[in-house]
């Protein structure tokens, strides 16, 4: 009885269902900050023996791509509606190229759409409406959210780097991920709003 509430309270036990089940929900749901829950046990990861960090980026990867295809597959199994809602306002050759794109770099897209801040949900929704195949979008989902999961440990690593503490390498993790969110949805802006005047 002692070693089973022992294992309660050991931070693994709670550390691991934490990053798994938080990647995942902020994958459904963007209501989580997925990159900070990754950054923070990268850096417990790094100054402690609490966690281990092949298996932190291995969960976040798995957690990540069962929201990123249960998000694709809703678009896919509704896309009547969905590319309807998506089409909205949008005019037919607007979506033939969108539909052009995805045939010929979709998997570029997907790739980008899970590293830039607020990019995932429509390339992901866009993909699946617009009839992407399994076969090509899966693949790429395990790159990109592999890809994701070492970005953003790499900045809880920076962070446990510099810090022994774990309460403070971890606060700086979640700091650096809303720095470089921040800083690259400002670069995403700013390359839409010239693509968009090139467009004109």
């Amino acid at each position: 009885m002692i070693a089973l509430a022992g294992s309660f309270t050991d931070p693994s036990t709670i550390g691991y269902p934490a990053v798994f089940g938080g990647v995942l929900l902020g994958s459904l749901v963007p209501v989580v900050p997925t990159g900070a829950v990754v950054g923070a046990a990268a850096a417990i990861a790094t100054t402690t023996d609490h966690l281990s960090l092949p298996i932190v980026v291995l969960l976040a990867t798995v957690g990540a791509l069962l929201g990123d295809l249960t998000t694709f597959g809703v678009a896919r199994v509704g896309s009547d509606a969905a590319l309807r809602w998506v089409a909205r306002g949008q005019p037919p050759e607007r979506l033939a190229a969108a539909r052009t794109r995805f045939a010929t770099r979709g998997w570029q897209l997907v790739v980008v759409g899970r590293l830039v801040p607020a990019g995932r949900i429509p390339v992901l929704l866009a993909a699946g409406t617009l009839g992407y195949p399994w076969r090509r979008l899966v693949p790429a989902a395990v790159a990109a959210c592999l890809l994701w999961a070492i970005a953003y440990a790499a900045l809880g690593i920076v962070s446990g780097g510099l810090f022994d503490n774990p309460l403070i390498a971890t606060l700086l993790a979640a700091l650096l991920v809303l720095v470089v969110g921040g800083l690259s949805s400002l670069v995403a802006t700013y390359v839409r709003r010239r693509r968009h005047e090139a467009d004109r």
